[in-house]
């Protein structure tokens, strides 16, 4: 995991989200999950043309999104 965001600039549309943390395309799922055999899957959201703060930690409240969370760690 990562101790700060990922901060992209998104186009509308569904995003999956690494809920493992395993992937090498951190914040997007590349499939580690399945081939690691986490237990875990991705997150899958709409989101809208925009600036998103991905949540790198896996610790937020409002996973996948960061809401500040890593910076009281």
């Amino acid at each position: 995991m990562s101790n700060r965001p990922f901060v992209r600039e998104e186009e509308a549309g569904p995003k999956a989200i690494c809920a493992c943390g395993r992937s090498g395309n951190r914040p997007y799922c590349d499939g580690a999950h399945a081939r690691e055999n986490t237990g875990k899957r991705p997150i899958v959201v709409q989101v809208e043309d925009g600036i998103v703060a991905w949540c790198g930690c896996g610790k937020s409240g409002s996973f996948p999104y960061c809401d500040g969370t890593h910076a009281a760690q």
